[in-house]
């Protein structure tokens, strides 16, 4: 009779295990200094969106997103990119916790009215999916130091930028928790997989 009573409570305590060990998201851009492990953030940012209204990242507060680099002229990769992160948009559509940052690197050319053009075109209404202008050294400085893109102008490019394809995944706590090639839709489908995951992680 003990011996069961151990196994039983054995069993329930492997189960219990099993529950709480619910997955995790990685960090990226972890920072080890000594004991004390830090991770990157996204800095304080002001842009103006598709409305012309200013955006800074208290807008994002209470919310999980999605960041990525393009212009509304790219003969390339972004009109992939953007169909694909359409559906990110049109899954989470309405839900508070998730929003969506597109940053344009073409400072002369994507005046917010021709964002705001651009997002009319996808089919975008609100500001759940926020497209940004910044000056150049704005945006590019935060593409490469604290998202981890590489962005640049290139006479020789289609366009005449270049730029990464990433969808870069940020938390609550403006941490990046995972970067996704938008291009590839077996990685988008992996994103928004994620995305419920680091949703999850804020409801314990």
């Amino acid at each position: 009779m003990k011996r069961g009573l151990i196994y039983l409570l054995l069993l329930l305590a492997v189960v219990t295990g099993c529950k709480d060990k619910t997955k995790r998201l990685p960090f990226l851009g972890q920072q080890v200094d000594g004991k004390d492990t830090t991770y990157k953030t996204i800095p304080a940012f002001k842009f103006l969106n598709q409305d012309s209204a200013v955006v800074t990242n208290k807008d994002f507060d209470g919310a999980i997103y999605v960041a990525d680099f393009f212009f509304t002229s790219c003969p390339t990769i972004c009109p992939t990119m953007h169909r694909n992160l359409l559906k990110v948009y049109e899954k989470y559509k309405g839900n508070p916790e998730v929003k969506l940052a597109s940053h344009t690197i073409d400072y002369k050319y994507d005046t917010p009215s021709k964002m705001k053009a651009y997002a009319t075109k996808l089919g975008i209404k609100g500001t759940q999916w926020e497209f940004l202008w910044g000056t150049r050294d704005e945006v590019y400085a935060l593409a490469e130091r604290n998202y981890l893109v590489s962005v640049g102008e290139d006479k020789r490019a289609p366009g005449g930028y270049v730029h990464q394809g990433y969808l870069v995944l940020v938390d609550k706590d403006k941490r990046i928790r995972g970067a996704y090639d938008g291009t590839v839709d077996e990685q988008v489908k992996q994103l928004m997989a994620d995305m419920d995951t680091l949703l999850a992680e804020y409801k314990k």
